[in-house]
């Protein structure tokens, strides 16, 4: 361990002022990927725990019983459902209610993708550092070797060519870690609304099935009672 941090203190003391912004940003992207498995994975959980409780009453077409489920929880799947439901009290059409919970994904789909895209924009960035790092480090190294000894020259120029090599190792590790981050998030993220995706087709096919076991041809309504029939006039059909 003692040797690992003096390799550490001793790259990032001889490596130029170079890589204190790579670090930065490199803790920056890090942070971004731990916040997101984070809440991308308690998202799924919480989702699946949703959808297990909903299967049921939405098999059995207790919309009602769904309802009181999902307004108690703050599930993403939830949010899908609650549109679809809240839009069947007054729509007659499967449409109406598949425009209702798209808007619901437009809603959901920006907080699940929420700052993974900086994760590639850092990366371009800590790649550019480091090779700007390493430039500066080469034009150090020649600019030193220009008027010193030809006995020392040998030396500096190794040195400096050392201190520019840091530079881009440090630059390619900030890079491909946070791009194959970008990769596994932008994965779980797609899987995740693929889900709610998936689950929006389900409660619309339930309620089609619905609908067609009820032998109507609208959307499942409340049952409304059936006007009485109309009186006949008095007089009615008296030959004048």
């Amino acid at each position: 361990m003692g040797e690992l941090y003096t390799f550490v203190v001793s790259f990032f003391k001889n490596g130029g002022i170079f890589l204190y912004p790579l670090a930065l940003i490199f803790i920056v992207g890090v942070s971004i990927v731990i916040e997101r498995t984070i809440f991308l994975t308690i998202e799924t959980t919480r989702n699946r725990s949703v959808w297990e409780d909903v299967v049921p009453p939405l098999s059995a077409g207790n919309f009602k019983k769904v309802l009181d489920i999902t307004r108690n929880s703050s599930a993403t799947i939830a949010t899908v459902l609650n549109y679809g439901i809240a839009r069947l009290a007054h729509a007659r059409r499967r449409e109406d209610v598949e425009k209702a919970m798209d808007e619901s994904m437009l809603e959901i789909i920006p907080r699940m993708e929420k700052r993974t895209h900086y994760l590639s924009a850092l990366a371009n960035i800590g790649m550019l550092t480091g090779l700007l790092g390493t430039i500066v480090g080469l034009i150090s190294a020649f600019a030193s070797i220009a008027n010193a000894n030809p006995a020392e020259k040998a030396s500096l120029l190794a040195a400096s060519i050392s201190v520019a090599m840091n530079n881009t190792a440090s630059g390619l590790i900030c890079a491909i870690t946070l791009l194959l981050s970008h990769m596994f998030l932008e994965a779980k993220t797609t899987k995740l609304i693929d889900s709610l995706e998936i689950a929006s087709v389900k409660f619309l096919n339930s309620v089609v099935e619905r609908r067609e076991n009820d032998g109507n041809g609208d959307m499942p309504q409340p049952t409304r009672p059936m006007p009485p029939p109309a009186t006949s006039r008095p007089g009615a059909g008296r030959m004048v």
